[in-house]
């Protein structure tokens, strides 16, 4: 009898544990079952959201307006803005002195679609700060997610576009306060060769220091307007080692110290975008969350936000179930695709997410 009920007992936890790699978790761990983009195309369909197992919207912050907001109240909805952080387009065309500029001393071309911004302009950051209150303030809010929160660069791309950026005067001067390093007069391109051949592990560190200081004013103001509303991160998913540790090295992005100030972090493991295979969503959040030592109902916490945009190339709806489950791998409580109009354009993606979602509603079995 002891054999019988050991074996049935690792039994059952083979199955359990099987069950949570895969995302099939019970409605105690989920709690987010969102999806990303204006809810408007689910809607014009006839759909009630709730009644397709969706929780919560992530909604772009310039498409936010009182009605969205009161609708998806009505359906019991949770509201989340992104709030996108460092995008510089438009606004460097405005304010040529918020242009990052490289280690040549030119001003950077747009990495594929993406322009950037100097992270440490100061006529910039009030900008964006600004922007953060009036939102705040204009209506009621879960939660703020910021996107492009990185010096400027491509990641989204098979082949990533990582330039060195930013030796502008505002950022040299800023270094050489937070080294106490004297930087030799030159040209910037001198100047720029020097730092990164002389003192290239400090200034990734400061490089880093900048985009946590962000997240740390945007989490006060939140706190200072909001204080329930969470802080999430749109981020780019490579590992520590991936293009010799870019996500750190020229992103700027160090876990270590964002997780201080990040109460969500939202991997965007685009499978196809990025070149991967879709068992490489459920590989890449299994690892997050190791790395990150998320633990269940404690913070920082883990809703990744997966593809179901049809480029390149066709997402199926067996795909799409495959990246779906596998952004609730490993500790991670909740999940979103891109885009909320990816899925409402195809009768199959619909049926693949209400059935996922749904059936994380259900209470689990005593």
């Amino acid at each position: 009898m002891k054999f019988h009920f050991q074996n049935n007992l690792l039994l059952a936890t083979l199955i359990f544990v099987s069950c949570i790699s895969y995302g099939q978790k019970s409605s105690e761990i989920v709690e987010i079952r969102g999806i990303y983009g204006n809810p408007k195309p689910l809607w014009d369909k006839g759909y009630n959201l709730n009644t397709l197992g969706i929780n919560a919207i992530f909604v772009h912050s310039g498409s936010i307006n009182h009605d969205m907001i009161n609708r998806a109240r009505s359906e019991k909805l949770m509201v989340f803005a992104e709030f996108a952080t460092l995008n510089g387009k438009t606004y460097v065309d405005k304010h040529p002195e918020a242009w990052a500029i490289n280690e040549k001393g030119e001003k950077v071309q747009a990495a594929s679609w993406f322009m950037g911004v100097c992270p440490t302009e100061p006529g910039f950051r009030q900008y964006r700060f600004d922007q953060l209150r009036n939102l705040l303030l204009e209506y009621d809010l879960d939660g703020v997610w910021m996107d492009y929160m990185h010096w400027h660069a491509q990641f989204e791309d098979p082949e990533p576009i990582l330039p060195e950026t930013c030796f502008c005067n505002n950022c040299l001067e800023e270094f050489s306060i937070y080294s106490g390093i004297k930087i030799p007069d030159g040209t910037i391109s001198k100047k720029a060769l020097w730092i990164l051949n002389k003192h290239d592990a400090l200034w990734r560190e400061w490089r880093c220091k900048i985009i946590y200081e962000w997240t740390a004013e945007i989490k006060s103001i939140i706190k200072e307007i909001k204080p329930d509303a969470l802080l999430g991160l749109y981020h780019c998913p490579w590992d520590d080692q991936e293009f010799d540790g870019a996500r750190r090295r020229i992103l700027g992005l160090d876990y270590d110290l964002l997780k201080e100030t990040v109460d969500i972090f939202s991997p965007m493991v685009y499978h196809a975008k990025m070149g991967r295979n879709p068992d490489w969503v459920q590989e890449n959040i299994n690892w997050f969350c190791n790395r990150l030592d998320i633990e269940a109902n404690s913070y920082p916490k883990v809703w990744p936000i997966i593809q179901a945009h049809n480029d390149p190339g066709i997402i199926s709806s067996k795909e799409f179930e495959k990246v779906l489950k596998g952004g609730l791998a490993g500790n991670s409580s909740g999940v979103m695709m891109f885009t909320t109009n990816s899925v409402a354009e195809d009768d199959g993606k619909i049926k693949v997410m209400k059935n996922v979602y749904t059936k994380l509603m259900l209470k689990p079995d005593n």
